[in-house]
């Protein structure tokens, strides 16, 4: 997303834009899974600008996470692709606004349909090079295999964005 045509940006690099009233700014909050494994933090949330509303949470996953992965670093994935192994700094993963619910009260997001495991063997990203079209497709077939997006959206395309894993609250 380093292009001058991005459409993706943090909400912290958009000067003008905040959350509306009747929204909580979860960042900062503890996001679990269904069965309620810590996942991580919310760290940000990815706005795209074009639609003027938020599509995913940029969530800084739990220490207990990475470590359960027996990583080795600098090495991108093996053979099949079907097993990511990371390198350094790889800690921040996207989840579709759509995909959580949140709790005012406790201040608590919780992935209703996405699990642990799941999490787990999603694909990160290095906060400092942020992600591509590619990245969101690899992270939807992760979370929703059954709903594969395939390829057919363009990478600046806001019709990727049109279904319910994006549906904010």
């Amino acid at each position: 997303m380093e292009n001058k045509d991005k459409n993706l940006y943090r909400l912290d690099e958009l000067s003008d834009y905040k959350i509306a009233s009747n929204y909580s700014d979860v960042r900062g909050w503890k996001i679990v899974d269904a069965d309620n494994h810590t996942i991580g933090k919310i760290d940000n949330l990815w706005v795209n600008k074009d639609m003027k509303r938020v599509v995913y949470l940029d969530v800084k996953l739990d220490k207990g996470l990475l470590d359960d992965r027996n990583e080795v670093h600098d090495v991108i994935a093996n053979d099949n692709g079907k097993e990511f192994v990371y390198k350094e700094g790889d800690s921040h993963i996207i989840i579709p606004i759509g995909s959580v619910n949140i709790n005012k009260d406790t201040k608590i997001v919780m992935a209703n349909s996405i699990g642990y495991d799941t999490f787990r063997n999603t694909s990160r990203y290095n906060r400092q090079h942020n992600f591509d079209r590619d990245y969101e497709r690899r992270v939807m077939k992760s979370y929703y295999p059954e709903n594969d997006p395939g390829s057919g959206f363009d990478s600046d395309d806001d019709a990727f964005y049109n279904r319910r894993e994006f549906d904010g609250h």
